[in-house]
């Protein structure tokens, strides 16, 4: 993980931020019946809570003191009575809100999910997929807690709090200043606690950003690793972000360690006053007996809610922290948008052009120049050059991956910014180098979703000369396929994508470096289908191997990014040129690695 990226991690913001605040509590408005049925349920709870104490005095004034047992036990059973309704409003509050979280939470990342399947390529160039994946996860779970745990309980928590300061100064205004003469005390402590909490919380956060961009790194090249016997210094390296990571949870525990204890120990030194000055006041019969223990149990239900608001606090720290990264990618910019009225031309028949076509990936560092040329319908156009002259770009152009910064890119004679995106790239078949599998079934990864046969799977299989290898697996075209085709060779996976890009027969063919992880043998085999699946459509072919293109209309040969040469092969081998060295210098080296 990059510096900005530790550092967006670190930037925690402030710890309440309204307009933040309002976008979050928006999640919440789809539910509102259930969210106020929930607050319903918090304020029956706080009320139960300032009930409990006040049945303890009338039990204690008006039936002990008078040895009313009839009376005392209709009490006790009162007492009795709201517990179990305590625990019945908190069991549907819990219960409502959790549920109520959980939908949020689905709803988020389905949001989130469908944002990153609008993004383009350049917005996947700039971000790491370890940070996009913690937005999904980690981001959405802090807020589940904030809307499970802090929303609706902090409503409570103030509620209990007015609550039970009214109802002790009802009993006592004199013993009720006495009681809040501590305040200043939580009020110090607190403040205090924020102050270094907030900034261990960075430093977890932090240390948590590089351990896990280690342990990412680690895992993605654990083969470099054996390879290269980097054991020792790879496990080195994480053991130190790991120690990192757990001495700053470590300074974290101190101060939650120090506040809660000291909230307890107020709270006690609040007990101890009302029993002191209480107590006079019972003996000069200025507080009944059972008054002085109401007070007292007031006084322990006053400060509870004190030090579960303090610990909220870190909650909502946390989630502002997580909103702000959630909503800088909902509301990032889609930088390849869809047309406004996207024009829909079916069937598509291929003509491709690409006329003045400038292009950079970085400004000022153009990666094409002024590039034009012409393939006609039905054509098979070859595009060859040194790594980095600027191929697969043009790729990524006309499938609108990326946008012109000048020219124009035209699929049958409307500009591709004009193409509804989902019609233009149905209509284009693309077999990279890398092919990409999902996890699933093979038949599942030839369809890719679409209705169709499975007979005609197979027959595009048997096409290129991939139904005989999936036969031998076990459950042939039901085989399970693993994360990314990891039990599959090279040319296994781009002999599948032949047969992905057959069964759905596109207008437009690209292969893009497709046989160049292919061995000897299984290249002689899939020429004659190549030639088979290129009859009849628009194709464009990208090789090194200068072998497999000597059948194409048109060559053409890129250099830094310009077009050079253009042509058929004898053409350019008659120009003896750039194409015509590369020929010569890639058949002198087949010819040296033959001979004995």
């Amino acid at each position: 993980m990059s510096e900005v990226a530790y550092h967006e991690e670190e930037a925690l913001g402030r710890a309440y931020d309204a307009r933040l605040m309002k976008r979050l509590l928006g999640f919440l408005a789809p539910y509102k019946g259930q969210v106020a049925l929930a607050v319903v349920f918090v304020l029956a709870a706080a009320g139960l809570q300032i009930l409990g104490p006040y049945l303890i005095k009338i039990a204690i004034d008006e039936t002990i003191v008078h040895g009313d047992v009839a009376g005392l036990g209709r009490v006790a059973v009162l007492y009795i009575c709201v517990l179990v309704a305590e625990f019945v409003v908190g069991y549907y509050q819990t219960s409502i809100m959790q549920h109520v979280g959980q939908k949020i939470m689905h709803d988020l990342r389905m949001q989130l999910f469908t944002k990153l399947q609008r993004m383009s390529l350049p917005f996947y160039d700039r971000n790491p997929v370890g940070r996009l994946m913690t937005r999904i996860t980690g981001d959405v779970d802090v807020l589940n807690e904030l809307f499970t745990q802090a929303v609706v309980t902090i409503v409570g928590d103030v509620v209990t709090l007015i609550g039970i300061m009214v109802a002790i100064f009802l009993l006592n205004p004199e013993l009720a200043g006495v009681a809040f003469s501590v305040l200043p005390l939580i009020a110090l402590v607190t403040l205090w606690f924020r102050k270094n909490v907030r900034a261990t919380y960075r430093e977890v956060r932090t240390a948590l950003a590089r351990m896990n961009a280690n342990l990412q790194e680690n895992l993605t090249g654990m083969s470099t690793t054996h390879i290269m016997n980097r054991e020792a210094k790879q496990f080195a390296g994480f053991r130190a972000v790991n120690a990192e990571h757990r001495d700053a949870n470590v300074r974290s525990i101190f101060y939650y360690a120090v506040f809660f204890p000291a909230i307890e120990l107020i709270g006690a030194l609040a007990t101890a006053l009302i029993i002191w000055y209480g107590g006079r006041q019972v003996m000069w019969e200025g507080l009944t007996l059972g008054g002085l223990v109401a007070f007292l149990l007031y006084a322990e239900r006053f400060f509870r809610p004190i030090s579960d608001m303090s610990e909220k606090y870190n909650i909502l720290q946390s989630a502002m922290a997580s909103s702000e990264r959630i909503f800088t990618l909902l509301d990032a910019p889609i930088e390849v948008p869809p047309p406004a009225t996207a024009r829909r031309v079916e069937p598509i028949r291929g003509d491709i052009r690409f006329d003045g076509v400038h292009f950079a990936y970085q400004s000022g560092e153009e990666v094409l120049h002024d590039v034009s040329f012409h393939v006609a319908p039905g054509e098979k156009v070859a595009i060859v050059g040194a790594t980095g002259s600027g191929k697969t770009t043009l790729i990524s152009l006309l499938t609108r991956f990326y946008d012109v910064q000048k020219g124009s890119i035209t699929v049958d004679g409307l500009d591709v910014r004009e193409w509804d995106p989902a019609v233009l790239r149905r209509s284009i078949g693309v077999v990279l180098q890398d092919v990409f599998l999902f996890s699933g079934t093979v038949e599942e990864n030839l369809r890719l979703g679409e209705e169709i046969p499975r007979e005609r799977l197979v027959a595009a299989a048997r096409e290129v000369h991939a139904h005989p290898f999936i036969e031998r697996l076990e459950g042939g075209y039901d085989a399970r396929v693993v994360e990314r085709g990891a039990t599959f060779s090279t040319g296994e996976k781009q002999l599948l994508s032949f047969a992905r890009a057959l069964a759905f027969d596109p207008a437009i063919l690209v292969l893009d470096e497709a046989t160049s992880s292919v061995d000897t043998e299984t290249e002689l085999l899939i020429q004659d289908a190549l030639r088979r699946l290129m009859r009849g459509r628009t194709s464009i072919v990208i090789a090194h191997r200068l072998s497999t293109i000597q059948d194409v209309d048109r060559i053409v040969v890129l250099h830094h990014g310009r077009i050079r040469e253009y042509g058929t092969h004898a053409e350019l081998l008659a120009l003896d040129g750039i194409y015509s060295r590369l020929y010569r210098l890639q058949f002198a080296n087949g010819a040296r690695t033959a001979t004995p």
